[in-house]
């Protein structure tokens, strides 16, 4: 059964047309990922299956009576009195309302003449069929398992809404669009905020969902266990692979490859043929001979009524190449005997920890655990409560925080790399072209960049730098699909040591040589990628 049908879909904003000819047919139980770089139009298509946003031109239709539920980007507006448990339970108003009904008839029947028992009881009968049908008996069952899974303590469910932490508005959003169990489940960036043990029970979760799923995500891990159908929007335009993301990656190249052998043939035979034309007229002269014009001619109209292939463009890449001066020792980094207390709250004690030099080792944790807080405490280096950070001889550290900070907020892009290029004013004009920032974008403040192009512009500063270590925290945080391959490109071909934090699994696989968790306060190592260490995780 066809639950969502979208026919030459059209949407523009302002000189942008995001949709342009854009189709899509969902049928029951399909999961969709929707792939495609920052502002293709991923979030825009959801909400206009949701309603929330039409179509300039084209025909949406989705299955008369689908429920259907959106998690937006956006947290929810609510009053400051309302609490997480507000939020949980207002799925289930019309079962409430049921159920106030049926309270009411009870009393009814304990006082009533016996003469209008009857229709009571006709009456409570059905509203209790529908308050079964609803799944009213089945409520705290329901809310106990996705609180367990969320992560969502009765002390939460207490909270104001308003004064969650965004992750945690994003889990709460998600816990509830989830209890409420609609026909079609729009998902835009599900996996942001989430731990990876969270990630892992929502994944099982969506894969055992009965409904119908579409999600936009840039976590390629989660798209292909819970995923078997890729959309890649591209210049408005749809393309299908019937498959999950890692499916989409192989049948792509394959289809870009025989797309560039169907141009090249093509061109050959359009030189072939304007070879004979000049050849057909040539013995045309020399002859006197309107034949061979007659053929030169009945050439040139196939020529001119010939369907030309476009040649295949080639996606944009940005220069990301790390190089290092000098190397550094072999002895990296060394921890003895580490102790980390924030507050009243131990993180780290009698921690050890070796990395040496030309390793790519990712710090795993659960949130809280104190991966960003030991990473600045190295950054700080002997700035220590108890025990030792040792930074090797000849170490030169670059590093991206989680969240990105320039010194002056204020002032260009074109000022703040001025600060670290060295040289000359048209080479860095055109090496920041390089990394998208071009045209009147140089000019734009630091400040007021997205979180894409912070990272830009904050890896442009770290190749300039031409560190031997490099100390990532979350570095795929707010960049597209396109752009994590080319960073992890680029930091399978780096020289030096690699040291980084991250939640996304798929990064993880394609970089890591060890894994060191934090469990019981402690450093434990596994000696190989994500895939590893969750087989030999106890």
């Amino acid at each position: 059964m066809i639950e969502i049908s979208i026919n030459n879909a059209v949407k523009t904003f302002g000189f942008k047309r995001v949709l342009d000819g854009f189709n899509l047919e969902v049928t029951t139980g399909e999961k969709i990922s929707l792939i495609g770089p920052n502002g293709s139009g991923k979030t825009t298509l959801l909400k206009i299956i949701a309603g929330e946003e039409s179509l300039d031109n084209g025909i949406l239709s989705v299955r008369k009576n689908a429920t259907i539920g959106l998690l937006s980007q956006i947290p929810l507006v609510v009053s400051d009195n309302t609490v997480v448990r507000d939020i949980l339970l207002k799925p289930f108003d019309e079962i409430f309302e049921i159920e106030k009904k049926l309270r009411k008839c009870e009393e009814k029947m304990a006082s009533v003449s016996s003469s209008k028992l009857d229709s009571i009881l006709k009456l409570y009968s059905r509203l209790q069929d529908n308050f079964t049908s609803l799944g009213g008996y089945e409520i705290d069952e329901k809310i106990s398992k996705i609180c367990n899974g969320f992560k969502i303590s009765e002390d939460m469910l207490n909270r104001s809404f308003n004064a969650l932490s965004g992750g945690e508005k994003t889990i709460v959003n998600l816990a509830s669009l989830i209890i409420s169990s609609p026909d079609i489940l729009l998902l835009d960036e599900p996996t942001n905020h989430l731990d990876i043990d969270t990630l892992e029970w929502l994944e099982q979760f969506l894969c055992n969902y009965k409904g119908t799923i579409v999600v936009s995500s840039h976590d390629r891990y989660f798209l292909d266990r819970v995923t078997t159908k890729t959309i890649l929007i591209d210049k408005g335009k749809d393309e299908i692979y019937h498959g999950n993301y890692s499916y989409y990656l192989k049948e792509s190249e394959r289809r870009a490859l025989a797309e560039f052998e169907e141009y090249k043939n093509q061109q050959k035979q359009i030189e072939a043929m304007k070879m004979a034309v000049k050849k057909l007229k040539e013995w045309g002269e020399r002859g006197d001979n309107p034949i061979f014009f007659r053929r030169a001619a009945c050439i040139e109209r196939k020529l001119e009524k010939m369907e030309l292939i476009d040649r295949p463009e080639s996606k944009k890449t940005l220069p990301l190449d790390f190089e290092i001066n000098n190397r550094s020792g072999k002895d990296v980094l060394v921890v003895n005997n580490l102790n980390i207390t924030v507050g009243n709250r131990t993180l780290l004690d009698d921690a050890n920890l070796y990395l040496k030099y030309g390793e790519k080792v990712c710090l795993m944790g659960k949130n809280g655990t104190g991966k960003s807080t030991f990473i600045k405490k190295v950054l700080e280096s002997n700035n220590t409560d108890k025990g030792e950070i040792k930074i090797g001889s000849n170490v030169i550290i670059g590093y991206i925080p989680q969240e990105i900070k320039f010194a002056d907020e204020k002032i260009s892009v074109l000022d703040t790399a001025r600060k670290f290029y060295t040289g000359t004013e048209t080479y860095l004009r055109a090496s920041l072209s390089k990394f998208l920032f071009y045209g009147e974008n140089v000019f734009k403040r630091v400040g007021s960049l997205s979180g894409g192009e912070k990272v830009r512009l904050k890896l442009f500063e770290l190749i300039q730098k031409k560190a031997n270590l490099l100390i990532l925290d979350e570095p795929t945080n707010h960049i597209d699909i396109d752009t994590r391959e080319m960073l992890e490109e680029a930091l399978c071909e780096y020289q030096g040591t690699l040291f980084f934090v991250s939640h996304d699994r798929y990064f993880i696989n394609t970089l890591a040589e060890r894994i060191v968790n934090i469990e019981n306060q402690k450093f434990k190592q596994y000696l190989g990628n994500y895939d590893y260490y969750k087989e030999h995780k106890l």
